[in-house]
């Protein structure tokens, strides 16, 4: 078995770029980052989770979530992180790519999820509805 390849603070800050460059949201995005000692955090919780491939990126998904370490576009960095992280692993990622995952990643930033939901999730693109 291969060792596992994880992104790196310079790799997660150039896909923030593309995701505002490429998914504008809102008028007032821009990349800036806030926080790398977040970032880092958010690697190094993801190299340390026990398991396998999901369950690593699970912590990381959550990880920079959470973090907020972006002035803008948390929530599509951490997705399109997590996905090369699945797809660099020889893993896949169970949800499609478009706008309606948009409230279960409000759902991580809120704590809403268990890992084993946003695990599920991110193999098989089944979870709950995020609810206030």
């Amino acid at each position: 078995m291969r060792a596992l390849r994880y992104p790196t603070v310079d790799k997660i800050v150039e896909y923030n770029e593309l995701a505002l460059h490429f998914l504008k949201a809102k008028k007032g995005d821009k990349a800036e980052v806030l926080s790398h000692s977040k970032i880092k955090r958010a690697i190094d919780d993801c190299i340390s989770a026990p398991g396998e491939v999901y369950d690593k990126a699970t912590a990381l998904l959550r990880g920079l979530i959470q973090a907020h370490a972006f002035a803008s576009g948390n929530r599509r960095t951490a997705f399109i992180v997590t996905k090369d992280f699945l797809l660099s692993n020889g893993a896949k990622m169970g949800v499609a790519d478009d706008p309606s995952h948009a409230g279960v990643l409000r759902g991580i930033r809120e704590r809403f999820y268990t890992d084993e939901e946003i695990k599920e999730w991110i193999q098989h693109g089944k979870i709950r509805e995020f609810q206030r």
